[in-house]
């Protein structure tokens, strides 16, 4: 049984992270940036279609083809926060968080195109491989090692006890609702798999990722587009309602009440970012993986990315349990949107649970990455095999536990690895716009490989 007192602390200290001041930050640095970058996520949207299917560098380092860590970053970023999340989005939140999801999504797209850029840019490949990401460009570009360290023990300790909670957690939901399948079940399920592709390192998850990413997007978009075209008449009120209870400072009708503004900007923004992870740094190291001497075409990479999590899959969810009139059933997380289909597509649910499991799945195999980048930074190199078992032992605890307090603590660690890496995101700004005009810029001094302890 959890203590009661840990659990409010830690649902009060998830709200603190994301409080007004957390999203004017997030909001205003992809302003900013939108502007610095001039309209980048529009004016060279057509370049990064083009850019989705790029051709690698033989004669430059880096374990993955740019495909591959296109892939990678896609896989790891849509996951069943594109499912779980954005439904608990609509259910706490109302379908105002909707347009608080869509509208940092707008804005986050610049934020990602430098993140990718800074982390092509500042990589530190040597004797023992390749690390990147954002603790190397607040050490050798801003010259802030302390925070650089401090990025990284943060942000290793959120992909520690985050995603093989927030994931498993989320597919043992839909599983036991579909096949009544036990949660514990489930979590042992996706902790062998995971520890299957996990335990061969970047490359074995590189090529896992580059076969399911499209499989998962592809069957998702057909399931919801079935749903949201059979329902296409109650399209128009939904899309008022979203953009009404956006800016409705009352509450609204049908079990959710008190929902405000600030209420469903938290939830928006919080569950935005969790979805597209532009802020959190995680592009800094997937893009860096490429073999690619070109920033800008990682860049590119990033803005579609954001436009695949945001404005389609992220969609798809919130449309289908709005359009259904199920938000209000009681249900959340991935549960609800299964619960969608079936209101259009017989044994629909099934769809749901697939996806959820290829959501999860590639999103726990990137983010293992992700927090072995983080943590062998802070620790050194032996840290790297214990770490990813127990990555993986972390998998069935997460399947089994609270719904709520899963995404709060989501919510609140991953918040945290915003603020230090947004200080480098914006400190480096000018080098992703030279980038982007094409007046390049001179590569960063030579880097230090070895790690930095404060």
């Amino acid at each position: 049984m959890f203590p009661e007192t840990l659990r409010r602390a830690i649902f009060w200290a998830s709200d603190a992270v994301f409080g007004p001041w957390t999203m004017a930050l997030l909001f205003g640095t992809g302003l900013f940036l939108t502007f610095r970058l001039r309209f980048v996520q529009i004016v060279r949207f057509r370049d990064a279609v083009r850019a989705m299917a790029p051709v690698g560098d033989s004669s430059t380092s880096g374990p993955l083809s740019p495909f591959q860590s296109f892939m990678t970053a896609l896989g790891a970023t849509i996951g069943t926060g594109n499912i779980a999340g954005v439904a608990t989005a609509v259910v706490t939140g109302g379908p105002g968080a909707v347009f608080w999801i869509w509208a940092y999504g707008f804005f986050a797209t610049a934020i990602k195109f430098t993140e990718a850029v800074l982390g092509l840019e500042f990589r530190v490949v040597g004797g023992e491989g390749l690390s990147a990401g954002p603790m190397h460009y607040l050490r050798d570009g801003m010259k802030m090692p302390r925070l650089g360290w401090l990025y990284a023990f943060v942000a290793g300790i959120a992909a520690l006890t985050t995603t093989p909670f927030t994931q498993p957690n989320s597919i043992a939901v839909v599983w036991q609702s579909q096949f009544g399948i036990r949660t514990w079940v489930s979590g042992l399920i996706v902790a062998v798999l995971a520890w299957l592709v996990i335990i061969g390192g970047i490359k074995s998850i590189g090529r896992a990722a580059e076969k399911l990413a499209p499989l998962k997007v592809g069957l998702y978009l057909i399931g919801g587009l079935t749903v949201i075209v059979t329902h296409a008449g109650r399209l128009p009120s939904v899309l008022a309602l979203i953009l009404r209870e956006a800016f409705s400072a009352g509450a609204l009708v049908g079990g959710t009440a008190g929902v405000g503004i600030m209420v469903a900007m938290r939830y928006g923004v919080a569950r935005g970012v969790y979805a597209n992870e532009a802020g959190y740094g995680t592009a800094a190291v997937a893009y860096a993986t490429a073999r690619s001497r070109e920033p800008l075409q990682q860049g590119l990479n990033a803005v579609m990315e954001v436009f695949i999590v945001s404005f389609v899959t992220s969609s798809i969810s919130a449309l289908t349990i709005l359009v259904t009139g199920v938000w209000r059933s009681g249900l959340t997380s991935t549960a609800v949107v299964a619960q969608a289909f079936e209101t259009t597509i017989p044994e629909g649910g099934w769809i749901v649970a697939v996806c959820a499991f290829l959501f999860g799945y590639t999103t726990l195999i990137g983010w293992a990455y992700y927090g072995e980048q983080f943590l062998e930074y802070v620790c050194g190199r032996w840290v790297v095999l214990p770490y990813r078992w127990l990555y993986c032992i972390l998998i069935v605890f997460g399947a089994i536990g609270k719904v709520e307090l899963i995404w709060a603590w989501g919510d609140l660690m991953n918040g945290l690895q915003i603020f230090p890496n947004l200080v480098g995101v914006l400190g480096l700004s000018g080098l992703a716009a030279a980038t982007l005009r094409g007046a390049g810029a001179p590569p960063p001094a030579a880097a230090v490989p070895e790690p930095v302890r404060a």
